[in-house]
């Protein structure tokens, strides 16, 4: 099977899409698929191209298996909402244009977060005329609205029908939690057509393992009991809460020895930063983002590991894909976010689940696991059994089978010389304007 897959960030990045599309891609080629990726040239969060690519009109590379065409997109880093905007719009022209130039694939994948990925999806598979996956992420533009991004409905009203124009048309809709799946069924869309495949974690990298000793020394923090964020630092995941708490824990005798530790970026980050110089705060540290190689270097060293969102119905849908990296790590897990995370938190016996943007909450919930050596043991234990439940092998196998049973055979009276034809021009086209812009 041939899959055509459209994604806005793929590795290098290190975000929760870019490692997912990339660890279903790599254990589909591994069963004997071929996969084409069509991405942008790596920036994320940053807003600045990495070291060794520079922003052509294309340029193919591959990847551990994958076939990977990375497209010109307008750059800009991950804030702010017009230049976002134009950076979204042209990934949507440039990813259309050669999803439609690659040779003819069986089906057609697109991944949120944002629609105009999906957008690129829905018109590859139009020219392709093969069926449309709709890999939904997020609840886009609900989200936007919801964060006060954008409230004018001369703007979401047109966004909104995009939105449920693309739902309708996409033959299968893979959804990453029950909640959104939910969502749309109450908005009209057709349950049998709604799959949801959570996100999981690479049990060959993410493991319990010792406290690493090195970056520990380099960090300092070798007596510290460390309570560790490790992600993006954006309006979605309200961190200032996270700051106050540190505040409460810096003034609480019984907590003189923990150490906040923020490793990330995003659009939040540096009025995070200004906040804890301004309550004068010693016992929190940031951290520029790590390579995905590396992040499990970082998890080792945490006592606790924090995952925090803000408040409101939307969120309570969410599932922070970072959470089953926690458990693979086998660590205790305070977690600030409501709904379908919590209850896999609690079965799981995995950590302390507590109200989102309640700063006492959070210092309260450390104080628990700080002082309880048992407690936290048993959520280690917990983590690590439940950690083989969301195996990333496990969901991508999963995936394929919904993508294998959607791809029907070619029709017999489909024109097979135009098709080869048409295949063959096309991947010479891309290859011709690859070489020329290099």
């Amino acid at each position: 099977m041939r899959i055509l897959f459209l994604t806005d960030n793929f590795p290098p990045e290190v975000n929760a899409p870019a490692s997912r599309t990339f660890e279903h891609c790599r254990a589909w080629v591994r069963a004997g698929h071929e996969v084409t990726v069509v991405t942008g040239f790596p920036n994320f969060p940053q807003g600045r191209i990495y070291d060794g690519y520079r922003n052509r009109l294309f340029q193919r590379e591959q990847i551990e298996g994958i076939n990977v065409l990375r497209v010109w997109t307008y750059i800009a880093a991950n804030k702010g909402t017009i230049r976002r905007t134009l950076d979204f719009l042209s990934y949507m022209v440039t990813g259309a244009v050669a999803a439609s130039l690659v040779r003819r694939p069986d089906v057609v994948v697109a991944t949120s977060p944002q629609l105009f990925t999906a957008c690129a999806g829905a018109l590859a598979s139009m020219v392709h005329r093969r069926p449309f996956v709709f890999e939904l992420r997020d609840l886009w533009p609900e989200e936007i609205q919801e964060l006060g991004v954008l409230r004018s409905r001369l703007l979401l009203a047109p966004l909104e029908r995009l939105e449920m124009s693309l739902y309708r048309r996409a033959s299968l809709i893979v959804a990453v939690t029950e909640g959104f799946r939910e969502r749309l069924v109450e908005r009209g869309i057709t349950a049998t057509k709604i799959e949801v495949v959570r996100n999981g974690v690479d049990l060959s990298h993410f493991k319990p393992q010792p406290r690493d000793a090195v970056l520990l020394r380099q960090l300092g923090l070798e007596d510290r009991f460390i309570v560790g964020y490790v992600g993006t630092h954006g309006q979605c995941q309200a961190l200032e809460h996270v700051i106050e708490a540190a505040a409460r824990c810096a003034r609480d005798p019984e907590l003189k020895q923990c150490h906040f530790l923020f490793v990330g970026d995003g659009a939040e980050k540096p009025s995070l930063e200004a906040m804890a110089i301004r309550l004068g705060l010693k016992n929190v540290t940031f951290l520029a983002p790590v390579m995905k190689h590396e992040v499990a270097r970082y998890w080792s060293i945490l006592n606790v590991a924090l995952i925090h969102v803000r408040s409101g119905p939307l969120f309570r849908r969410v599932i922070p894909s970072k959470l089953f990296e926690c458990f693979g790590m086998g660590l205790p897990v305070v977690l600030a976010v409501e709904g379908e995370s919590a209850q896999i938190v609690t079965d799981a016996g995995a950590g302390l689940c507590i109200a989102p943007c309640d700063p006492d909450a959070i210092a309260t919930a450390i104080r628990r696991i700080a002082a309880d050596s048992r407690l936290a043991d048993s959520m280690r234990v917990g983590a690590a059994q439940a950690a083989p439940t969301f195996a990333r092998e496990a969901c991508a196998m999963r995936m394929l089978t919904l993508l294998e049973h959607l791809a029907a055979p070619r029709p017999a009276s489909e024109l097979k010389v135009v098709e080869i034809a048409g295949a063959m021009d096309s991947d010479k086209l891309v290859d011709q304007v690859a070489n020329r812009t290099r």
